[in-house]
């Protein structure tokens, strides 16, 4: 049996092994339950410590708080439900799959990585060619964009990977429609119609919603990487840690998953991500991962003293976001990440265009001035 790291912070320990939470004082219930609100995780903890028995081990005050998350959790899920359904019937004309992204695909296909995983928005994923009418259908139905500003409505139409946010004007509810995972500007760019063309309907709905689909789950699991490791923000980096490793837990038992892993990650052109999602799901969730694939999967990490500063960058900012996890060179690795997030998205120059608009020129930051 291998010993618990240390180090690491609380919530991280108790992810890694529920029983870790066995034995704790008030004031260790009272860190645990600051680091998973922090995060964002209060319902998965819950989760966690009632599949291992252990929820009656909580102080009276630490359960009043899980009982809270999982009332949030249980209408949660009907209020993603409904909309995964509103949003199915608004598409049904247009004869295409509705292909749901991250915490959507993970809660309607039944998957570990949904169980307690709170998210603010549906994301979907449609053709390029499609969009107009995707955006026109959803707006028949109740949805607008939230962004009016003309900058961003150019930056995201014609750079980025998806349409502005669409909101419901009667449920608040936000749709992120997407017909990439990656930004038209970004230097790799995993081709779509690859991903669509995998993509599986979810049994369950074969009669209510023939319609409904997911990506495949080596696919999901690179989208889920991608996201995480291209990304220049880290607030939710912890549960997004997570997703990958229970992604990688459920579907490690299908055969042939994780030979095929490596493959599919270079084909999409997605090696990177996927080191750096086993590499840290290894070390700071122990994810078990099968020598063979890490072996397959080295050559696509970066050398040494490269790997040795992302190491020391993503150490930092992969922690639950709470003050008990941060150290001094913390604010220096999210900064660094930040940069390093947005310049994978587009190149040097319209980087720099980009970010003087967002800090001189936008509605919000002259609001802010």
């Amino acid at each position: 049996m291998k010993t618990m790291p240390s180090h690491l912070p609380l919530l991280l320990r108790v992810l890694r092994d529920p029983h870790a939470a066995a034995g704790l004082d008030a004031a260790g219930w009272d860190l645990l339950m600051r680091q998973a609100l922090s995060a964002e995780m209060s319902a998965i903890l819950l989760v966690l410590l009632e599949d291992a028995g252990l929820l009656e081990q909580a102080p009276a005050a630490a359960r009043v708080h899980l009982e809270w998350a999982r009332t949030a959790g249980e209408r949660h899920a009907q209020a993603v439900r409904y909309e995964v359904m509103q949003i199915g019937r608004a598409l049904a004309g247009l004869d295409l799959p509705l292909i749901l992204l991250k915490g959507g695909a993970y809660a309607m296909a039944g998957l570990e990585a949904g169980r307690g995983r709170l998210f603010s928005d549906i994301d979907i994923l449609v053709p390029k060619a499609q969009l107009n009418a995707v955006e026109a259908a959803l707006m028949l139905h109740g949805w607008a964009s939230t962004r009016q500003d003309a900058y961003d409505q150019r930056y995201y139409r014609e750079w980025m990977h998806e349409l502005p946010p669409m909101e419901h004007l009667r449920r608040g509810n936000v749709i992120d429609v997407h017909h990439a995972i990656l930004p038209e500007t970004a230097a790799v760019r995993p081709d779509p119609a690859k991903l669509r063309a995998a993509a599986v309907a979810l049994p369950g709905f074969a009669t209510s919603m023939p319609s409904l689909h997911t990506l495949a789950p080596q696919d999901m699991v690179l989208h889920c990487a991608v996201h995480l490791f291209s990304e220049g923000e880290f607030s939710h980096g912890t549960r997004n840690l997570f997703d990958l490793h229970r992604l990688l837990l459920e579907f490690g038992r299908q055969d042939g998953f994780w030979d095929g892993l490596p493959a599919r990650a270079r084909e999409l052109e997605l090696g990177r991500p996927l080191f750096y999602a086993l590499r840290y799901c290894r070390r700071l969730l122990g994810t078990p991962v099968p020598e063979a694939t890490l072996r397959a999967t080295a050559a696509d990490g970066p050398g040494q003293p490269l790997r040795a500063l992302m190491d020391g960058l993503f150490l930092r900012a992969l922690l639950p976001a709470h003050p008990s996890c941060a150290g001094p060179l913390t604010p220096l690795a999210n900064g660094m990440l930040y940069i390093r997030g947005n310049w994978l998205r587009m190149p040097f120059l319209m980087l720099t265009r980009h970010l003087f608009h967002k800090a001189f020129l936008s509605p919000d930051a002259k609001a802010a001035h």
